[in-house]
């Protein structure tokens, strides 16, 4: 670790010189040898390092995200070219050129405060082995040697001899009990934030391999800090749980607010923005109408979510608009297709009643006879026949007595026989 640090040592200057502006201020309030002076210096040293980090922690939840919507796609890549690593690759690289994203985007806030982190390690490891560093003089030193937390030096580790912990104005079971409780909150505080994301803000509706690993880290993590926390300063070990700390916080406040889409906290999210718009009738703020316009934009991509959210808005009798705003429409009953589209909900059409087989014949008999009286006459009637085509009662007999005159004629027109005149059949010979 100490090599490590060594090689940050170019940033140690302006960290040192950060935690000293601190220190006067608190040492004005506090006193200049207290472990409250010194705590809250490290402590405003990490506020001060994530407040510069927010623009990197945007784009890690933008990258994050991008990352969670490529894993089908990347899935596919690393079934096609599971025998060939080099395309493999090379396709990845360019999957990721083409979204905009990259893998260690997602870890730009942990790489960025890095030297940070280990330049204060250097610091403190100068201030348990009596060496000035950085702008920490001589009288600042004997300061910083003097200040306990809960009745732990600043410099002291978990796993310091009796002897050197005594060197520091200390007992070792004040050291262990401070620095074991300090690593246990420092797990704690990790597990729940991974957890956190895991839980609530991960699309459900894609099961991809990310979301596995996402899960392995959870259990990692804490295990990593727990190590190495052993071997931590007591002042690192402040430095470390109060990052984890913001950076629970900061989360919490990224999932309530700009939840992933398709998670449970978007779920939540929408629950709570639909009872806000259907209270004011309309969108309050920039954040609430930037998430109203992505909605209205993707149509029918939207998720299941989103669609309840532009139904319930429909049932309101609200409409939401492409550029975010709410205006008050028509009150009805409105259900969202696939594509996107808000349509009024058709009444269900009702089945007619089944009729008997009696029934169905006694309406068929009633209906056969004005269906034929109601029949319009045809070209094909006796009116309209030459008279000379008529065939006489004597050349054609009728073939039963319950037909009617004109029923032959009728027929044979039916069958598609030429109309008009017909040419006389000559006479059979015997």
């Amino acid at each position: 670790m100490d090599t490590i640090a060594s090689l940050f040592s170019f940033i140690t200057t302006p960290v040192s010189w950060v935690i000293v502006q601190f220190h006067t201020v608190y040492g004005a309030i506090f006193g200049p040898d207290t472990g409250w002076a010194w705590g809250l210096s490290i402590v405003s040293l990490v506020i001060l390092i994530r407040i510069c980090l927010i623009p990197l922690f945007v784009k890690q939840i933008k990258a994050t995200r991008a990352m969670q919507t490529l894993q089908p796609e990347m899935k596919k890549i690393q079934e096609r070219y599971k025998n060939d690593k080099q395309r493999q690759s090379e396709e990845m690289m360019k999957l990721y050129k083409d979204a905009g994203t990259n893998p260690l985007s997602s870890c730009l806030p942990i790489l960025a405060q890095s030297p940070f982190f280990f330049a204060l390690y250097h610091v403190l490891n100068g201030i348990a082995t009596g060496e000035t560093i950085g702008v920490i003089n001589e009288e600042l030193l004997a300061s910083a040697r003097k200040a306990h937390i809960f009745g732990a030096p600043l410099a002291a580790k978990f796993t310091d001899s009796a002897e050197t912990v005594e060197k520091l104005g200390a007992t070792l079971t004040d050291v262990r009990v401070v620095t074991a409780v300090m690593i246990v909150l420092m797990s704690a505080s990790q597990f729940y934030t991974q957890r956190q994301l895991m839980t609530k803000n991960v699309d459900t509706t894609v099961k991809t391999p990310f979301m596995q690993q996402q899960k392995m880290l959870m259990y990692v993590f804490p295990i990593m800090f727990a190590v190495f926390g052993i071997n931590f300063p007591v002042g690192v070990l402040v430095y470390w749980l109060t990052t984890n700390v913001w950076t629970m916080g900061q989360q919490m406040y990224v999932i309530r607010n700009n939840p992933t889409p398709g998670s449970k906290a978007q779920a939540a999210y929408l629950e709570r923005l639909q009872k806000r718009v259907t209270q004011h009738g309309k969108t309050r703020g920039r954040g609430e109408k930037a998430i109203v316009k992505a909605i209205v934009v993707k149509g029918r991509d939207r998720n299941e979510y989103e669609r309840k959210f532009i139904n319930s808005l429909t049932k309101a009798g609200l409409v939401a608009q492409p550029d975010g705003l709410v205006m008050a429409g028509e009150t009805t009953t409105a259900v969202e297709s696939e594509d996107g589209t808000t349509t009024a909900a058709a009444p269900k059409r009702q089945q007619p009643k089944r009729q008997t087989k009696a029934q169905r014949q006694s309406g068929g008999a009633s209906s056969s006879a004005p269906a034929d009286d109601a029949e319009p006459k045809t070209s094909l009637s006796k009116s309209d026949e030459p008279q000379d085509a008529k065939p006489s009662s004597a050349a054609k007999p009728s073939s039963g007595s319950g037909s009617k005159p004109g029923t032959g004629t009728r027929s044979k027109a039916q069958s598609g026989q030429r109309k008009g005149q017909q040419r006389p059949k000559s006479p059979s010979k015997k």
